[in-house]
């Protein structure tokens, strides 16, 4: 029996989509994770995909299923130029995760520019993670509109530079260490210890109670 013009362009539509349905399902990009567990010494992590991928069944239907733990994942972290922004990385968080075009096996364990030692393309194997994304359920609240902020995510404590120069600091406690030099006045709305010694409440010894007032400090 002879095969019609439709049948053929309808067979070969077919084949073109499900290729293209292949490739797509198959290609990684990127995606949300959850972090499962962080390593500080390697700078990796293990991340769990929050999307589901789908496989087809023995009828050939697509069915929903959770992607694989992704293991070894690289942790971007803000760098360049010698400094580095670093923060915790607890399990729970929320990451997007983005897969490289090719293998990066060779480049992760030795740098500079390598050789792909597998032929694989966007795959679950070559993923990074960059820590931050927040969905409805995990977002912070109170952002400053006005400031870049270095903050906990309750708000509590913060670094805070002000489009007009001036940086403010709230927190409990700030501890420096190191020698510190101020160009400039310094205003205080409570006391200074120094050596143990108050300055609103220390005492002068040595002179006698009359309208007189001691030297300046030597």
């Amino acid at each position: 029996m002879p095969v019609s013009i439709q049948s053929v362009i309808g067979g070969e539509a077919q084949a073109y989509r499900a290729l293209a349905d292949m490739v797509s399902t198959t290609l990684r990009v990127a995606l949300p994770g959850i972090i499962q567990s962080f390593d500080p010494d390697t700078v990796t992590c293990v991340v769990q995909p929050a999307i589901k991928g789908s496989v087809r069944n023995a009828s050939g239907q697509p069915v929903s299923q959770a992607l694989p733990l992704l293991v070894d994942v690289p942790v971007i972290f803000p760098r360049g130029g010698g400094c580095t922004i670093t923060f915790p990385v607890k399990k729970g968080d929320e990451c997007l995760v983005i897969f490289s075009d090719r293998c990066i096996d060779f480049w992760w364990q030795n740098g500079d520019v390598q050789e792909p030692v597998d032929p694989r393309q966007h795959d679950l194997s070559d993923a990074f993670a960059l820590v931050g994304p927040q969905s409805q359920k995990e977002k912070i609240s109170a952002i400053s509109t006005e400031a870049l902020q270095i903050r906990t995510d309750e708000g509590q404590a913060f670094i805070e530079l002000k489009q007009s120069g001036e940086v403010n600091i709230t927190t409990t406690r700030l501890t420096l260490n190191g020698n510190l030099h101020v160009n400039g006045d310094i205003t205080s709305t409570g006391d200074q210890t120094a050596g143990g010694i108050s300055q609103i409440d220390h005492v002068h010894g040595g002179i006698q109670s009359g309208s007189s007032y001691t030297r300046g400090p030597q």
